[in-house]
């Protein structure tokens, strides 16, 4: 019998370099020590009074999409609009751009969220279809390079029974028809505060909940090549009156800035009036 898949387990204060090394050999990698019981307290109760709120199932989009995420899922969307604490301690956290600078940052300008969402799955949530994060881009052609730079960070403990990730280390250098056996899921069972790193590549989807009264909290963050379209319309989902108060590298993150590729022989993408939104947020004039 084939020995059941593990995920690498780094400390948060190891080098860079270790854990580009473990991402690049296995897809994905289990940071532990990102964030304080206390940041993630500060986080919950900015967010989770949104949880329970009626759209937080997200019954009006798409009827596959809502399957895909199941009836014992909640969500919370537009993060950087409701929680002063994500964008500082989560979105802008170092060890997550600089592994999305070096992954993405070879074959575009500059990065960009693609989505950031608060996922909930609730007692009952069966196991998500196994997946790849950068299949939403299905027209891309192939082969492409890494297009995103995912991650989850647990909110509470994860465990198996409370649905842990499930992920399939090396898949992200598997042909895109090859499917997974079950010993080659691996269990992302980490501490509350750690982060689960993966490449949009790496096939994976959130575990079945067989609790009976537990709730497992999660962030879903993702950085994609800032000429990509995102699935979250940044933009919208925090809007100028609330994107001039953040720091300026959260709102280039979010879309406020251009994609500006000229000097590669590229574009200038997402300009307005033919300038950087960015510099009008400061300004006043957006």
């Amino acid at each position: 019998m084939a020995a059941q898949a593990q995920l690498v387990c780094l400390g948060g204060d190891e080098p860079l370099e270790h854990v580009l090394e473990v991402i690049d050999a296995e897809g994905a990698v289990i940071v532990e020590g990102c964030f304080s019981d206390e940041v993630i307290s500060r986080i919950l109760a900015e967010l989770m009074p949104h949880v329970n709120k009626p759209d937080a199932n997200l019954t009006f989009i798409n009827p596959a999409i809502a399957a895909f995420f199941g009836e014992h899922m909640r969500h919370v969307t537009g993060l950087a609009s409701k929680s002063p604490t994500f964008v500082s301690e989560v979105l802008l956290h170092s060890l997550m751009l600089d592994v999305a600078d070096a992954v993405l940052g070879p074959n575009c300008a500059d990065i960009q969220v693609n989505v950031a969402h608060m996922l909930v799955v609730g007692p009952g949530a069966q196991a998500q279809l196994p997946h790849r994060d950068q299949d939403v881009w299905v027209h891309m052609p192939q082969p492409s390079p890494e297009m995103e730079l995912s991650s989850v960070t647990a909110l509470c403990d994860f465990t198996r029974e409370i649905g842990a990730t499930r992920v399939v280390p090396g898949s992200h250098r598997w042909a895109s028809d090859r499917r997974p056996e079950s010993h080659e899921f691996a269990d992302a069972e980490m501490p509350a505060g750690a982060r689960l790193i993966y490449l949009g590549s790496v096939i994976h989807g959130a575990g079945a909940n067989s609790t009976k009264n537990r709730h497992r909290p999660a962030f879903h963050l993702s950085y994609m090549l800032g000429w990509l379209r995102s699935e979250e319309n940044n933009c919208l989902a925090t809007p100028p009156d609330i994107a001039r108060t953040l720091p300026r590298r959260a709102q280039e993150l979010l879309g406020y800035d251009v994609h500006d590729a000229v000097n590669d022989g590229g574009g200038y993408l997402g300009a307005l009036d033919m300038r950087i939104p960015a510099d009008m947020l400061a300004s006043g004039e957006l």
